[in-house]
């Protein structure tokens, strides 16, 4: 299938193919066609799918329907979670838009910077907005933004901007909004959060939902490619019942019935092309490791993921120490200092970013060669976001794991929420000295499983404050002491 096939103006065919994309992505040929339709839109696909440009191609396409207008009004807003998300879908809307027949306006408003260039730059309106929550509020409150003529919503990373807290938010930006609209909801997963929202915001929408499987799992399904699937979507847009789509996991039939009485259903299998390894190692020995294995492979761009914002600036330093560029990214850090190190990252200057899970998701980086978990992530579903940041848009990559007898038990549960199993490897030098479980039977699954418990999965591990409350319970249950 070909861009021009999707009912996409030359220009913006042109644009989309100077950014080097020859063919649509199995999301952009579903959803392209539906969002110049007008409809709403229900997209569940994981990072790396090529969403970004799933939207903004229909929007550049009914600004240019437009023409010219005076006053400039704001035609649509794209909400997203994070300032780097923010930058990059601004930078996809601005590459695209660079040759187009009229001049487009797009303005980016995130935190962390200060508001007053945001304010300047919306002097006289502007055409796209692409803002996180709390900073297009911030300018709402200062009269610098109306939204009273915005025709297109975007809430990109729906799961991310609830998982954040944006929720209270997200109801004051859409009380700002006018109720006859297009909505496009993207989202990796499909929470109850996720569902309740969708249910709430769209009008008989046309649902993709895009499935990432291991390469094991596709290889026994069968050639299922993204590239299939994509040429599969010429006919995807005709009336589709409810047994054409397979549900995601937690999805209930029920749920989706009553989001969709009309909708389109794409059911996609893709397998991203990543390589996974584990590889067993004591924990105070895994900086060296990570040096050993950037000194032999030698990659370009490595983004390595750890437990904690100290982790961060720590292993970086000891990276550097060595004479290796590496750049720590942490929440606390200035835009400044954020944005140094992924432009550093995408542009050469830095070889490897230290990252906590800020980094999982959203961000696209171009090229990336390799993600290494040096901690493992306290959720199961993170780490298919983390290692999604590299084999992106049919690129390949690799992702390792440094697995020590402490988190053996929990990376078992991460390859079981994956379905699939990770060879253990042993690197020479750097061989562990406590021994891990190797067995692949299901009794050492079981004994992983009795060992972890629940206490590696986020939202079921007592934090500080629960111990606390179940201590002043405890307390207040006790009998009071008796006088003497």
């Amino acid at each position: 299938m070909a861009f021009a096939s999707l009912g996409l103006l030359p220009a913006l065919v042109q644009a989309v193919h100077r950014l080097g994309h020859s063919q649509p992505t199995a999301v952009q040929a579903a959803a392209i066609p539906a969002a110049l339709a007008g409809g709403d839109l229900l997209a569940l696909a994981h990072t790396g799918s090529g969403k970004t440009v799933a939207f903004a191609l229909p929007i550049l396409q009914q600004l240019l329907m437009l023409g010219r207008r005076a006053p400039r009004l704001t035609h649509a807003l794209v909400l997203v979670p994070t300032r780097e998300l923010a930058v990059q879908v601004g930078e996809t809307f601005r590459e695209l838009a660079s040759n187009l027949p009229q001049p487009v306006k797009l303005v980016v408003a995130h935190g962390g910077v200060s508001i007053n260039p945001q304010m300047m730059s919306l002097r006289g309106g502007a055409d796209v907005v692409v803002a996180t929550p709390g900073r297009l509020l911030d300018l709402v409150d200062h009269n610098a933004l109306v939204l009273g003529a915005v025709a297109t919503l975007v809430l990109d990373e729906a799961d991310r901007l609830l998982d954040e807290g944006f929720a209270q938010e997200l109801n004051r930006v859409l009380a700002l909004l006018p109720r006859q609209r297009q909505t496009l909801l993207l989202s990796a997963t499909w929470s109850g959060a996720v569902q309740k929202l969708a249910k709430s915001m769209l009008q008989a929408p046309t649902r993709i939902e895009l499935t990432p499987v291991s390469a094991a799992a596709a290889d026994e399904a069968g050639p299922t490619s993204a590239t299939a699937s994509a040429a599969d979507a010429d006919t995807a847009h005709q009336p589709a019942g409810p047994a054409d789509g397979a549900l995601l996991p937690g999805q209930s039939s029920a749920a989706t019935d009553a989001l969709a009485p009309r909708s389109t259903k794409l059911a996609v299998t893709v397998a991203p092309d990543i390589s996974q390894r584990a590889l067993l190692v004591d924990a105070p020995r895994r900086t060296a490791l990570l040096r050993h294995l950037l000194q032999q492979h030698a990659w370009p761009r490595v983004l390595v993921f750890v437990a904690t914002q100290y982790a961060t600036e720590h292993v970086a330093a000891k990276l550097a120490a060595h004479g290796i560029q590496a750049a720590p990214l942490h929440g606390q850090l200035s835009q400044g200092a954020r944005s140094h190190a992924l432009n550093g990252l995408q542009r050469g200057g830095v070889q490897v970013v230290v990252a906590t899970d800020l980094a999982a998701r959203g961000l696209h980086i171009a090229a990336l060669d390799a993600v290494i978990n040096y901690d493992l992530p306290r959720a199961a579903t993170d780490h298919v976001h983390r290692i999604g940041r590299t084999g992106r848009a049919g690129a390949s990559g690799v992702a390792i794991s440094f697995i020590s007898a402490a988190s053996e038990a929990h990376f078992r549960l991460i390859e079981k929420r994956q379905g699939l199993r990770v060879p253990r490897e042993q690197i020479a030098g750097f061989e562990p000295s406590e021994p891990a479980l190797l067995a692949d039977d299901d009794s050492a699954r079981a004994l992983a499983d009795a060992e972890l418990g629940n206490g590696g999965i986020k939202g079921k591990r007592p934090s500080k404050k629960d111990k606390l409350r179940e201590a002043a319970a405890a307390a207040a249950a006790a009998p009071p002491p008796r006088r003497r």
